[in-house]
């Protein structure tokens, strides 16, 4: 329900009071391609499929969520009247494009985590009404999502830190306020930090723009006194560090970038007959 409701907003936003070209298209038949421009990694899937069930087309995958594509391929086939193929064109491409630009992005730092166990997550620095989307994209890329808002995780960050004198009855008085299965997760930008985080009783703690020789020391105390304290790294990561931050024993890393420093790749619609 979710994706048809996104779906129907996002046609409406386009299609307005009624395509014009509607009014005086041959009433007939047309097949399109959608073609490869660039290189990437295919998402959207479920999204077009909602969009061709809404407009009545038919789609034919040639290459599915997650598989990688190159320059000539063609991506699907689409099948309807004419005038609805071409009413939902903008926004079939926009939601392809959107979608595998973000999976593409994701692929490198996923590349250069492999042999490691640490896990890739994103953040909620995603474009507004659009999270649920961006998110679906980040998993097609192959990595997880962190927390979806605010009502599924207690994350305490400086702006909140700087607002509570007491940690550790704050955090006692929020288990009995917040659901029995929900984590809480603390920012720290320092070994001190973390270590009365974990003394307080957060579930993960956020080493936020730490050194890599920081974090070590972060994991060497978590591993010795609250080996149970999950450790996820944030804060300026980047293609060039994330192994070496991988390395340090960490857990998880997250990064905004793998949504919000995607660039769109390039594909084309063609009508084929």
């Amino acid at each position: 329900m979710i994706i048809q409701e996104f779906v129907k907003e996002v046609l409406l936003e386009d299609i307005g009071r009624g395509d014009l070209f509607g009014r005086v298209a041959p009433k007939k038949e047309a097949t399109a391609h959608i073609l490869a421009k660039s290189e990437g990694i295919v998402a959207g899937q479920p999204y077009l499929e909602a969009l061709a069930k809404f407009c009545n087309l038919r789609l034919y995958w040639f290459k599915r969520d997650g598989e990688r594509f190159e320059v000539g391929d063609v991506l699907l086939k689409i099948e309807g009247l004419a005038a609805d193929l071409l009413a939902a064109e903008r926004t079939l491409l926009n939601m392809l494009l959107h979608a595998s630009s973000i999976a593409t992005q994701v692929q490198p730092y996923i590349e250069a985590l492999e042999g490691t166990d640490v896990m890739l997550l994103d953040t909620r620095k995603t474009r507004p009404m659009l999270r649920n989307f961006e998110k679906y994209a980040v998993r097609i890329g192959g990595a997880a999502n962190h927390r979806m808002g605010l009502d599924d995780a207690l994350m305490l960050k400086d702006t909140h830190l700087s607002l509570i004198d007491d940690l550790d009855a704050f955090i006692k008085e929020a288990r009995r306020q917040i659901p029995f299965t929900t984590k809480i997760e603390i920012e720290c930008e320092s070994y001190d930090d973390a270590v009365k985080a974990m003394e307080a009783g957060a579930d993960i703690v956020m080493c936020d723009n730490m050194s890599t020789d920081e974090i070590e020391r972060v994991v060497r105390f978590r591993n010795e006194r609250f080996p149970g304290v999950l450790l996820e790294a944030s804060g300026n990561i980047t293609l060039d560090n994330i192994r070496d931050v991988a390395m340090t024993g960490i857990d998880a890393i997250s990064s905004g970038a793998i949504i919000h420093q995607s660039r769109w790749i390039d594909l084309s619609m063609k009508i084929v007959t």
